[in-house]
């Protein structure tokens, strides 16, 4: 992999974050310093976060595993479908739809029903429906495709994400977490550093700064493609061994306990205290419950 140069990243605008009214705090230890109200991002941080996520892609393009790369702000759509169609890697720069990894199964119907209205046209039997129902079906085509067109290739779980900007794209951070897989975002000055995995702090805004950083980053994978093809890494299912950030609230915790506050066994006498033991504990927790009755009616 092609060294990275410091000059390179000043010279696309890496450097420049966001107003210093709009920071988030747990980004400090990125950030430089200030300038007429804009913050500065400390390109040594930037260099740090570009190589791992770049030597972590390579190892992981290079076990076969797919990575998908996410951006929907309007300046970056062509780039980002450009970058991952040279990778061979599917990618997201219109709407994330949600549930497309969390309900991957409902994701793969649509891509199905994709694929039959599009042999529909090219076999020319939409001539024979009437005009208005060749509107209903050109219209859900086009819908389709320009939703899902970029996630076609995506036949299982991803590897990893590649987000920019996670403020925005936090709808896939969120799912990313709970199905936890890899994060490797590239986030600015307002986002919060501790829902990725490898942070790489730079301008997200800019498109030549984003630019710059992505093809960094598709040139490992592509490297790491070319040495699975060849056979050169053994293939594995598992993830690349590198240290992973543990995030323990990586998405809604199932409630345990009683009945909700307020609930219908409430006014029943149900759910009042501490649940009942199951099974065998229950005369236990009865018999130690005994004394401390005793003990309330001797105060009384």
């Amino acid at each position: 992999m092609a060294a990275i140069s410091v000059r390179e990243l000043v010279d696309a605008g890496v450097h420049f974050g966001h107003h210093a009214s709009r920071w988030n705090p747990k980004m400090s230890q990125f950030i430089h310093g200030k300038r007429n109200l804009i913050h500065i991002i400390n390109l040594v941080e930037t260099v740090k976060g570009l190589t791992r996520a770049r030597h972590f892609l390579k190892e992981l393009a290079s076990t076969g595993r797919q990575i998908v790369i996410v951006g929907t702000k309007r300046q970056i759509k062509s780039t980002i479908a450009t970058e991952a169609q040279r990778a061979g890697m599917p990618y997201v720069n219109e709407r994330w739809l949600g549930g497309t990894l969390t309900n991957f199964t409902t994701i793969r119907s649509r891509l199905k029903r994709l694929e039959e209205l599009e042999q529909l046209e090219q076999s020319g039997e939409l001539l024979l429906y009437t005009k208005k129902e060749q509107a209903m079906v050109l219209r859900e085509l086009k819908r389709i495709k320009k939703n899902l067109d970029g996630v076609r290739v995506l036949n299982k779980l991803p590897g990893a994400l590649v987000v920019i900007d996670p403020a925005k794209e936090y709808i896939a951070v969120r799912e990313a977490n709970r199905l936890r897989v890899p994060i490797v975002s590239v986030l600015d000055t307002d986002c919060d550093p501790d829902l990725v995995d490898i942070p790489i702090p730079a301008n997200d805004d800019a498109m030549r700064s984003v630019s710059l950083i992505l093809s960094k980053l598709v040139d490992a994978i592509v490297e790491g493609r070319a040495n699975y093809r060849e056979g050169v890494a053994s293939v594995q299912d598992d993830e690349p061994q590198i240290e992973m950030k543990r995030r323990e609230n990586r998405g809604p915790q199932r409630r345990q306990g009683g009945p909700k506050k307020g609930g219908r066994g409430e006014g029943r006498g149900e759910g009042r205290g501490p649940s009942a033991p199951a099974g065998d504990e229950a005369p236990e927790a009865a018999t130690e419950a005994a004394p401390a009755t005793d003990a309330g009616e001797a105060k009384a």
